[in-house]
């Protein structure tokens, strides 16, 4: 009778031990896959931040004065208010990410965090007049807040 309690006892044991075991590994899979997913995300990201046409967008952006800024429409022709509010669209689809906590901040910083606080600061005028004009605080925002998280990390020294 000891020996079949003890037999019991001991495939009890084992079969949860098993069942543990299985639950990790389970854990570690997810957690493996969620960072395989953030991964190819800022790829695919960084893909389109390197492609031809951003980069010529960022280029025309850095060489604008900060008065040019106010007469986009009238000084520039209509592409160039088109092209700030690509390379701006870029930044806020990553403050949306980041806010929402679906691309970590480490790589972010890693790829991106010099033209985050360069764009930025180049056109932040200019979205500020426009939020002014068009009455919608929400302009830009996120791209707002990617910026103010590198500003943040550059200050700490990350």
């Amino acid at each position: 009778m000891v020996d079949i309690l003890l037999l019991q006892t001991v495939s009890i044991v084992i079969a949860s031990a098993g069942v543990f075991v299985a639950a990790i590994y389970y854990i570690l899979q997810i957690r493996h896959q969620t960072k395989t997913r953030q991964t190819d995300l800022v790829m695919r990201l960084y893909s389109t931040f390197g492609s031809r046409e951003h980069m010529e967008a960022y280029r025309e952006i850095m060489a604008m004065e900060a008065k040019d800024f106010d007469k986009l429409p009238e000084k520039y022709a209509p592409i160039q208010s088109t092209t700030v509010s690509t390379v701006c669209a870029f930044y806020e689809g990553i403050g949306v990410l980041l806010h929402r906590r679906l691309i970590d901040i480490k790589l972010v910083d890693d790829l991106f965090s010099t033209p985050i606080i360069q764009i930025w600061e180049k056109t932040e005028h200019w979205v500020k007049e426009n939020r002014k004009r068009w009455k919608r605080p929400q302009i830009w925002e996120y791209f707002e807040y990617l910026y103010n998280e590198m500003k943040k990390r550059e200050q700490k020294g990350a």
